[in-house]
Protein backbone atom coordinates (compact mmCIF):
# COMPACT_ATOMS: atom_id res chain seq x y z
CA UNK A 1 0.00 0.00 0.00
CA UNK A 2 2.13 3.31 -1.03
CA UNK A 3 1.82 6.42 0.93
CA UNK A 4 -1.18 8.02 -1.68
CA UNK A 5 -3.68 5.35 -0.71
CA UNK A 6 -3.32 5.52 3.27
CA UNK A 7 -2.22 8.48 5.44
CA UNK A 8 1.21 8.49 6.99
CA UNK A 9 0.25 7.92 10.68
CA UNK A 10 2.03 5.31 13.76
CA UNK A 11 -0.25 2.84 13.94
CA UNK A 12 -1.54 2.83 17.68
CA UNK A 13 -4.87 2.81 19.75
CA UNK A 14 -5.05 6.53 19.73
CA UNK A 15 -4.48 6.88 15.91
CA UNK A 16 -6.69 4.20 15.68
CA UNK A 17 -9.36 6.73 17.53
CA UNK A 18 -8.65 9.33 15.44
CA UNK A 19 -9.00 8.18 12.63
CA UNK A 20 -12.38 6.52 13.21
CA UNK A 21 -13.74 10.48 13.82
CA UNK A 22 -12.31 11.48 11.46
CA UNK A 23 -14.07 9.26 9.03
CA UNK A 24 -16.98 9.92 10.48
CA UNK A 25 -17.22 13.41 10.31
CA UNK A 26 -16.02 12.51 6.89
CA UNK A 27 -19.39 10.81 6.21
CA UNK A 28 -21.38 13.04 7.85
CA UNK A 29 -19.91 15.89 5.40
CA UNK A 30 -20.36 13.81 2.90
CA UNK A 31 -24.06 12.93 3.72
CA UNK A 32 -24.64 17.05 4.28
CA UNK A 33 -23.23 17.81 1.08
CA UNK A 34 -24.78 15.42 -1.02
CA UNK A 35 -28.80 16.60 0.47
CA UNK A 36 -27.30 20.22 -0.46
CA UNK A 37 -26.78 19.30 -3.77
CA UNK A 38 -29.92 17.58 -4.20
CA UNK A 39 -31.52 20.79 -3.01
CA UNK A 40 -29.66 22.94 -5.50
CA UNK A 41 -30.46 20.61 -8.34
CA UNK A 42 -34.25 20.43 -7.70
CA UNK A 43 -34.03 24.76 -7.68
CA UNK A 44 -31.69 24.74 -10.53
CA UNK A 45 -33.78 22.54 -12.73
CA UNK A 46 -37.33 24.53 -11.18
CA UNK A 47 -34.98 27.88 -12.74
CA UNK A 48 -34.69 26.25 -16.10
CA UNK A 49 -37.92 25.34 -16.43
CA UNK A 50 -39.04 29.36 -15.83
CA UNK A 51 -36.04 30.33 -17.71
CA UNK A 52 -38.10 28.02 -21.18
CA UNK A 53 -41.41 29.50 -19.96
CA UNK A 54 -40.05 33.19 -19.48
CA UNK A 55 -38.07 32.95 -22.82
CA UNK A 56 -41.18 31.51 -24.94
CA UNK A 57 -43.65 34.12 -23.10
CA UNK A 58 -40.78 36.89 -24.20
CA UNK A 59 -41.18 36.23 -27.94
CA UNK A 60 -44.90 36.47 -27.61
CA UNK A 61 -45.10 39.97 -25.87
CA UNK A 62 -42.11 41.02 -28.15
CA UNK A 63 -43.95 40.35 -30.76
CA UNK A 64 -47.41 41.86 -29.22
CA UNK A 65 -45.59 45.23 -28.36
CA UNK A 66 -44.01 45.80 -31.27
CA UNK A 67 -47.17 45.60 -33.33
CA UNK A 68 -48.40 47.80 -31.16
CA UNK A 69 -45.94 50.25 -32.37
CA UNK A 70 -46.27 49.82 -35.80
CA UNK A 71 -49.74 50.33 -34.90
CA UNK A 72 -49.41 53.48 -32.89
CA UNK A 73 -47.21 54.86 -36.00
CA UNK A 74 -49.47 54.27 -38.36
CA UNK A 75 -52.52 55.80 -36.59
CA UNK A 76 -50.42 59.18 -34.71
CA UNK A 77 -47.26 59.28 -36.88
CA UNK A 78 -44.15 58.35 -36.83
CA UNK A 79 -43.11 61.62 -34.88
CA UNK A 80 -44.89 60.87 -31.59
CA UNK A 81 -41.99 60.50 -29.57
CA UNK A 82 -41.74 64.11 -28.22
CA UNK A 83 -45.42 63.93 -27.12
CA UNK A 84 -43.96 60.72 -24.89
CA UNK A 85 -40.19 62.13 -24.04
CA UNK A 86 -41.81 65.92 -23.38
CA UNK A 87 -43.15 64.50 -20.57
CA UNK A 88 -40.70 62.04 -19.02
CA UNK A 89 -38.76 63.66 -16.04
CA UNK A 90 -37.84 59.96 -14.19
CA UNK A 91 -38.06 56.63 -14.29
CA UNK A 92 -41.45 55.19 -13.47
CA UNK A 93 -40.57 51.77 -13.29
CA UNK A 94 -37.45 51.22 -11.22
CA UNK A 95 -35.73 47.86 -10.44
CA UNK A 96 -34.89 46.67 -6.76
CA UNK A 97 -32.47 43.45 -5.09
CA UNK A 98 -33.49 41.09 -2.54
CA UNK A 99 -31.90 37.85 -1.84
CA UNK A 100 -32.92 34.36 -1.30
CA UNK A 101 -31.40 31.82 0.66
CA UNK A 102 -31.36 27.66 -0.74
CA UNK A 103 -29.29 25.69 1.14
CA UNK A 104 -26.81 28.37 2.07
CA UNK A 105 -26.41 29.58 -1.27
CA UNK A 106 -27.41 33.44 -1.82
CA UNK A 107 -29.20 34.14 -4.75
CA UNK A 108 -30.19 37.69 -6.00
CA UNK A 109 -33.66 38.23 -7.08
CA UNK A 110 -34.31 41.32 -8.84
CA UNK A 111 -38.42 42.79 -9.20
CA UNK A 112 -40.01 46.03 -10.74
CA UNK A 113 -41.33 48.40 -8.99
CA UNK A 114 -43.48 51.77 -9.80
CA UNK A 115 -42.73 54.44 -7.11
CA UNK A 116 -44.60 57.55 -9.07
CA UNK A 117 -47.93 58.09 -11.41
CA UNK A 118 -48.02 57.69 -14.77
CA UNK A 119 -47.20 61.39 -16.16
CA UNK A 120 -47.95 60.23 -19.69
CA UNK A 121 -51.49 59.03 -19.01
CA UNK A 122 -53.06 61.84 -21.12
CA UNK A 123 -50.60 61.83 -23.60
CA UNK A 124 -51.92 61.41 -27.34
CA UNK A 125 -55.30 62.01 -26.24
CA UNK A 126 -56.01 64.10 -28.89
CA UNK A 127 -55.31 61.55 -31.44
CA UNK A 128 -53.80 57.94 -31.09
CA UNK A 129 -54.02 57.61 -27.39
CA UNK A 130 -55.35 54.01 -27.41
CA UNK A 131 -52.39 53.30 -29.12
CA UNK A 132 -50.20 54.68 -27.03
CA UNK A 133 -51.54 53.13 -23.89
CA UNK A 134 -51.37 49.84 -25.78
CA UNK A 135 -47.35 50.75 -26.19
CA UNK A 136 -47.26 52.07 -22.74
CA UNK A 137 -49.06 48.25 -22.07
CA UNK A 138 -46.97 45.99 -23.90
CA UNK A 139 -43.66 47.44 -23.22
CA UNK A 140 -44.12 47.33 -19.51
CA UNK A 141 -45.35 43.62 -19.64
CA UNK A 142 -41.86 43.32 -22.13
CA UNK A 143 -39.77 45.09 -19.35
CA UNK A 144 -41.24 43.35 -16.23
CA UNK A 145 -40.77 39.88 -18.34
CA UNK A 146 -37.09 41.23 -18.79
CA UNK A 147 -36.36 41.75 -15.39
CA UNK A 148 -37.93 38.14 -14.10
CA UNK A 149 -35.55 36.55 -17.14
CA UNK A 150 -32.55 38.61 -15.57
CA UNK A 151 -33.10 37.50 -11.93
CA UNK A 152 -33.73 34.07 -13.34
CA UNK A 153 -30.53 33.90 -15.68
CA UNK A 154 -28.25 35.59 -12.81
CA UNK A 155 -29.85 32.58 -10.25
CA UNK A 156 -29.05 29.91 -12.80
CA UNK A 157 -25.49 30.93 -13.63
CA UNK A 158 -25.18 31.20 -9.34
CA UNK A 159 -26.57 27.57 -8.53
CA UNK A 160 -24.52 26.14 -11.84
CA UNK A 161 -21.16 27.06 -9.98
CA UNK A 162 -22.59 26.47 -6.55
CA UNK A 163 -23.55 22.80 -8.01
CA UNK A 164 -20.46 22.39 -9.47
CA UNK A 165 -18.56 23.27 -6.56
CA UNK A 166 -20.59 21.15 -4.35
CA UNK A 167 -20.33 18.26 -6.81
CA UNK A 168 -16.63 17.82 -6.61
CA UNK A 169 -16.38 18.09 -2.88
CA UNK A 170 -19.08 15.37 -3.11
CA UNK A 171 -17.29 13.18 -5.11
CA UNK A 172 -13.84 14.23 -3.34
CA UNK A 173 -15.26 12.75 -0.50
CA UNK A 174 -16.75 9.68 -1.80
CA UNK A 175 -14.26 8.63 -4.00
CA UNK A 176 -10.49 9.92 -2.17
CA UNK A 177 -11.13 11.43 1.06
CA UNK A 178 -13.14 8.46 2.96
CA UNK A 179 -11.36 5.87 1.19
CA UNK A 180 -8.15 6.75 2.44
CA UNK A 181 -9.47 6.99 5.86
CA UNK A 182 -10.97 3.47 5.73
CA UNK A 183 -7.29 2.06 3.64
CA UNK A 184 -5.84 4.09 6.79
CA UNK A 185 -7.81 2.56 9.72
CA UNK A 186 -7.64 -0.94 8.21
CA UNK A 187 -3.30 -0.55 7.97
CA UNK A 188 -3.56 0.02 11.27
CA UNK A 189 -5.76 -2.29 12.80
CA UNK A 190 -3.35 -4.94 10.85
CA UNK A 191 -0.76 -3.47 12.46
CA UNK A 192 -1.74 -3.64 15.68
CA UNK A 193 -2.94 -7.76 15.50
CA UNK A 194 0.65 -7.61 14.23
CA UNK A 195 2.06 -6.14 17.01
CA UNK A 196 -0.22 -8.84 19.45
CA UNK A 197 0.33 -11.58 17.76
CA UNK A 198 4.33 -10.57 17.89
CA UNK A 199 3.62 -9.97 21.60
CA UNK A 200 2.02 -13.28 21.73
CA UNK A 201 4.86 -14.72 20.32
CA UNK A 202 7.44 -13.36 22.32
CA UNK A 203 6.27 -14.04 25.38
CA UNK A 204 5.05 -17.88 24.19
CA UNK A 205 9.30 -17.64 23.51
CA UNK A 206 10.13 -16.59 27.09
CA UNK A 207 8.22 -18.42 29.46
CA UNK A 208 9.86 -21.98 27.14
CA UNK A 209 13.07 -20.25 27.88
CA UNK A 210 12.03 -20.16 31.35
CA UNK A 211 10.66 -23.86 31.72
CA UNK A 212 14.25 -24.83 30.12
CA UNK A 213 16.42 -23.13 32.73
CA UNK A 214 14.15 -24.08 35.43
CA UNK A 215 14.18 -27.74 34.00
CA UNK A 216 18.22 -27.39 34.35
CA UNK A 217 18.23 -25.70 37.84
CA UNK A 218 15.61 -29.06 38.75
CA UNK A 219 18.64 -31.27 37.33
CA UNK A 220 21.11 -30.17 38.97
CA UNK A 221 19.50 -29.65 42.40
CA UNK A 222 18.69 -33.38 42.23
CA UNK A 223 22.10 -34.74 41.30
CA UNK A 224 23.40 -32.55 44.00
CA UNK A 225 21.06 -34.42 46.64
CA UNK A 226 21.87 -37.96 45.33
CA UNK A 227 25.53 -36.88 45.93
CA UNK A 228 24.75 -35.81 49.47
CA UNK A 229 26.42 -32.65 48.54
CA UNK A 230 23.30 -30.61 49.06
CA UNK A 231 22.13 -29.60 52.54
CA UNK A 232 18.67 -27.53 53.15
CA UNK A 233 18.97 -23.79 53.26
CA UNK A 234 18.00 -22.93 57.57
CA UNK A 235 14.95 -20.90 57.79
CA UNK A 236 15.53 -17.49 59.41
CA UNK A 237 12.32 -17.63 60.95
CA UNK A 238 14.06 -20.43 63.30
CA UNK A 239 15.93 -18.64 66.35
CA UNK A 240 16.56 -21.54 68.79
CA UNK A 241 20.15 -22.32 67.23
CA UNK A 242 21.24 -18.11 67.44
CA UNK A 243 23.86 -17.31 70.64
CA UNK A 244 23.41 -15.03 73.21
CA UNK A 245 24.56 -11.72 72.20
CA UNK A 246 26.26 -9.80 75.23
CA UNK A 247 26.60 -5.97 75.37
Amino acid sequence: MSSKDKINIFPSRMALTVMKARLKGAQKGHSLLKKKADALQIRFRSILKKIIETKSLMGDVMKEASFSLAEAKFTVGSDFNHIVLQNVTNAQIKVRSKKDNVAGVTLPIFETFQNSTDVNEFAGLARGGQQLSKIKKNYASAIQLLVDLASLQTSFITLDEVIKITNRRVNALEYVVIPRFERTINYIISELDEMEREEFYRLKKIQEKKRKIRAINEKRLQEMKDKGGYAEPSSILENEHDEDLLF
